[in-house]
């Protein structure tokens, strides 16, 4: 898994370390949350970038980087916001998660560097900003192996196919990459975040067009209707009777 903090570089020096602390404090609360190993307990199974981590786990733990554990680092992040002193900087983060083999005894391959690219690539960036929208502070980037082994397997409880959206993986950087994906954010729909994205994979005849930062989430009503999260009888009748396609989780406790 490899974490990332958003506009870390604009922070004031002076305060750059306390953030990144407080970074490193919430990701380990969580971590002990879902009974997730320390990597730091792994020899050079944490590594530090600067304004991020990759965290290397046991391939047992795969499961639970997907859910709990995504939905919970939102969690934790917006209950710190909430928390947070005027004069601290707003954290906000990227995540990616991938499996593979590495080399003992460094852990060094190209499952590393994959999870690097999952992390900064455009698909998981412009997800970013649906989270902003919607008043979240994570967006996530799955690879294809691991939405397969986790979610699309049934090992995410509180977590199913439509919480992610299906994407192309690609880093400016990087022209020879590209790698389909599964995007996250928590509290919305694979649906919902897809305006925002360029490189929505079911868009097969070519990208699809950059919302505008100014109707982005009016986007997708204004073509094929909202997309929302009833968690209760809906009676009203302003809403009910306009209520097209429903999609019923029995799992959501």
């Amino acid at each position: 898994m490899a974490i990332d903090m958003e506009k870390y570089s604009q922070i004031a020096e002076a305060k750059m370390a306390a953030a990144r602390c407080d970074v490193d404090d919430i990701v380990a609360t969580v971590l002990a949350e879902c009974e997730l190993p320390d990597p730091q307990e792994l020899h050079d199974g944490y590594k530090d970038s600067g304004d991020g981590a990759i965290l290397l786990f046991p391939p047992s733990a795969l499961a639970r980087l997907v859910d709990p554990l995504l939905g919970r680092l939102n969690a934790a992040l917006v209950r710190y916001e909430r928390q947070r002193l005027a004069s601290s900087p707003l954290l906000r983060l990227r995540a990616s998660v991938h499996v593979g083999p590495l080399s003992l005894p460094d852990h060094r391959g190209s499952a590393i560097n994959e999870t690097a690219r999952l992390l900064d690539c455009q698909a998981t960036r412009q997800a970013l900003t649906a989270a902003k929208d919607c008043g979240a502070f994570l967006a996530a980037a799955v690879s294809e192996v691991v939405y397969q082994r986790t979610v699309h397997a049934g090992r995410t409880p509180d977590l199913g196919p439509y919480h992610f959206l299906n994407a192309v993986a690609r880093v400016s950087d990087k022209p020879d990459f590209a790698q389909p994906c599964r995007v996250h954010v928590p509290g919305l729909t694979g649906a919902a975040v897809r305006p925002y994205l360029v490189d929505a994979a079911s868009s097969a005849n070519g990208p699809a067009s950059t919302p505008q930062p100014n109707d982005a989430p009016a986007t997708p009503a204004a073509n094929s209707g909202g997309t929302f999260q009833f968690h209760a009888q809906v009676s009203d009748a302003t809403i009910a009777d306009h209520i097209g396609t429903v999609r019923i989780d029995r799992r959501q406790r």
